[in-house]
C-alpha cells in the first residue's frame, strides 16, 4: 500500500503562525521534504522543526542554482525541470514504499510556491492533498497594521522582476498592491513606484512575522540590504472619512465678508491617436502632449500603450462608453487639469474626438478648451505595407452597426462600389459581430468584378503582422477578426510582380 503526500503551508514566518492541520499532519509523517537554496538552509524546516516527531526521515531538496548561471543546454527552466523530476521520483520511492510524506511550503504551498511543481508531477499517482498556509502576503499587511484593500478595491499581486515601465503601469492601474521577489530588484521596484505617484505611501516588509521582521516606508531603504524574503505593501486609500461623510471646517467669516473663490484655472482635453500599434508610428507631436498632461483617458488597451510617469494618472475604460469618458475628461479639463484623451490610429477616424466634441455639445462643456493632434490611422499603414492601394480616390467605412443602422451601412456600400472608389473597412467583424463582413461581401459584388483585388491587413505593425493579397470572390469572411483592416480596390488598381499592389492617380 502506497503512503500519501501532503502539500503543507507553514506561514511566513512565525512557527505560531502554522495551522493546527498543518501540524498534525507534519506530525504524522514518516518523512518531511523541504526546500532550500544551494547552502541547504530551509526556512520552511526552521519554521516547522519544532512539530517533527522524532526519528522523522528528512528530505531537503536543495535547489542546484537560485541567482547563479548554468550551463544546461535549456538554460535555467531546463535545469530546474530535471531538479524537480528528481525530487518528484525521490518522494515516489518513499510513497511507493508505504511511508506518508509531507512536503513543507513557506506561506502556501500553491501561491508561488515550489511545492507546485512536485504537485503537477505526483498528484495524478498518489493520495495528495494540500494544506493552505498562511502566505506572506497576509504576513506582510499584517506587519504594516493598515487596512490593504477596502470595498471594491483592487488587489493586485506583482513580481518585481517585472520591467520598471511595466510594473509603473499596474502599480498605478490598481487600489491596493504587493510586490514579491525583491532582492536585487529593489531599486526598480522604488523607481517603478516613484514613476506611479505611490512612493510614499508604499511600506517595506522584511521577513514578515519572523524574530528579524523590519517595516519601514520603501523611500527610507538602503536597497544593499534588501533580501529576497521581502516585499512592498502599498494600501488601497482609506475611504472611511469620505463614507462617513465628514463635514467641513465652518468659516468664521460672515457672508457679507467673505470673498468670491477664484476661477478655476482653464484646462484642456488634448485628443490623441497613438497610431495602429509600434511607438515608431507615435508623432512626435502627440509625445510632447502626452508628457505635458496630467490626466490620461481611454478604453484600457490604449491607456496602457502610454508610459506610466510621475505626476500621471491613467483613467481607462472598456468599450462602447465614448461619451460618458469623454464627459469625464472635459469635467477634468474643467476644474483645470491638463488631460489626454487616446485613441488608436488617429483620434479623428472613428476614434474619440467626435465623442469628445458629442459630450461637450449634449453635456454642457461648450466652454473648454478641446485640441485634437492627428495620428497614423491603420488604412495608412495597412496601405504602405501593401504597397499603393490608396492613390487614387477612396472611402472609408466602418462596418459597425452599433450607431448606425445596418441599412445605412449597405447603402453606403453600394455607392462607393458603383464610383468604383477603393473601399477601407474599419472595424469588418468582432466577437459579437461575425456577419457584417459576409454580407458587405454579398453587397459589394452585385456591384463590383469578382476579380477585384482585396487586400486583408492583420494587426500590422506589430509582432503578429500578416497581410494577404486576394480578390474579393475568394475573400473569405471567416479569417476576419477584429484585429483586421480590410481594403478593396477599384477597377484599376494593379499587382505588380512582386506583389504589392497600387492604384493609378488616373482614371481613364
Amino acid at each position: 500500500m502506497t503512503g500519501w503526500l501532503r502539500g503543507v503551508g507553514v506561514g511566513p514566518g512565525d512557527p505560531e503562525l502554522v495551522t493546527v492541520k498543518a501540524a498534525r499532519l507534519i506530525g504524522q509523517a514518516d518523512v518531511v521534504a523541504f526546500h532550500s537554496g544551494p547552502r541547504g538552509d530551509s526556512i520552511a524546516r526552521r519554521i516547522a522543526a519544532s512539530y517533527f516527531r522524532d526519528g522523522v526521515v528528512e528530505e531537503l531538496l536543495a535547489y542546484p542554482v537560485t541567482t547563479g548561471t548554468t550551463d544546461h543546454p535549456l538554460g535555467y527552466h531546463g535545469l530546474m525541470a530535471d531538479f524537480y523530476d528528481e525530487s518528484a521520483d525521490r518522494l515516489a520511492a518513499h510513497l511507493d514504499s508505504g511511508r506518508n510524506v509531507v512536503v513543507l511550503a513557506e506561506g502556501d504551498p500553491l501561491f508561488y510556491g515550489t511545492y507546485m511543481y512536485l504537485h503537477d508531477r505526483l498528484a495524478d499517482r498518489y493520495d495528495t492533498a494540500v494544506v493552505p498556509g498562511v502566505t506572506s502576503v497576509s504576513g506582510s499587511a499584517a506587519a504594516v497594521a493598515t487596512g490593504l484593500c477596502r470595498h471594491e478595491d483592487v488587489l493586485t499581486i506583482l513580481p518585481g522582476t517585472l520591467p520598471v515601465p511595466e510594473l509603473a503601469r499596474r502599480l498605478a492601474d490598481t487600489e491596493a498592491a504587493v510586490v514579491m521577489k525583491l532582492g536585487r530588484t529593489f531599486e526598480n521596484v522604488r523607481e517603478a513606484l516613484r514613476q506611479a505617484g505611490r512612493l510614499d505611501e508604499a511600506r517595506y516588509v522584511e521577513r514578515a512575522s519572523s524574530d528579524a521582521e523590519r517595516v519601514l516606508p520603501v523611500a527610507e531603504v538602503d536597497a544593499s540590504t534588501v533580501p529576497y524574503m521581502s516585499m512592498v505593501v502599498v494600501p488601497g486609500k482609506d475611504l472611511r472619512a469620505d463614507a462617513a461623510g465628514r463635514a467641513q471646517p465652518a468659516t468664521t467669516e460672515s457672508p457679507a465678508t467673505q470673498q468670491d473663490p477664484s476661477p478655476m484655472p482653464s484646462g484642456e482635453v488634448v485628443v490623441v491617436g497613438l497610431g495602429p500599434g509600434p511607438d515608431r508610428w507615435l508623432t512626435p507631436e502627440v509625445s510632447a502632449a502626452l508628457a505635458e498632461v496630467s490626466h490620461v483617458v481611454g478604453y484600457a488597451p490604449y491607456v496602457a500603450r502610454v508610459p506610466q510617469r510621475e505626476g500621471l494618472t491613467r483613467r481607462a475604460s472598456g468599450n462602447t462608453v465614448e461619451v460618458d469618458r469623454a464627459r469625464d475628461a472635459l469635467e477634468l479639463a474643467r476644474t483645470g487639469e491638463r488631460v489626454a484623451v487616446v485613441s488608436g490610429g488617429d483620434a479623428g477616424v472613428f476614434g474619440m474626438a467626435s465623442a469628445v466634441f458629442e459630450a461637450a455639445e449634449t453635456h454642457g462643456y461648450a466652454d473648454v478648451p478641446v485640441r485634437v493632434l492627428p495620428g497614423l490611422t491603420a488604412a495608412q499603414a495597412v496601405a504602405a505595407r501593401a504597397g499603393a492601394p490608396l492613390g487614387g480616390d477612396f472611402a472609408v467605412i466602418s462596418l459597425s452597426d452599433r450607431l448606425k443602422p445596418w441599412a445605412v451601412i449597405e447603402r453606403r456600400l453600394r455607392a462607393a462600389a458603383a464610383a468604383d472608389l477603393v473601399v477601407a473597412l474599419y472595424n469588418p467583424a468582432s466577437r459579437s459581430r461575425t456577419e457584417q463582413i459576409a454580407r458587405a461581401k454579398e453587397v459589394l459584388l452585385e456591384e463590383r468584378d469578382p476579380g477585384t483585388v482585396v487586400v486583408v491587413g492583420r494587426d500590422v505593425g506589430r509582432a503578429e503582422e500578416s497581410l494577404t493579397v486576394t480578390t474579393l470572390v475568394d475573400l473569405d469572411p471567416a479569417t476576419i477578426d477584429m484585429l483586421c483592416l480590410v481594403m478593396v480596390c477599384a477597377s484599376g488598381t494593379r499587382v505588380t510582380d512582386a506583389g504589392q499592389v497600387w492604384t493609378p492617380r488616373f482614371v481613364p
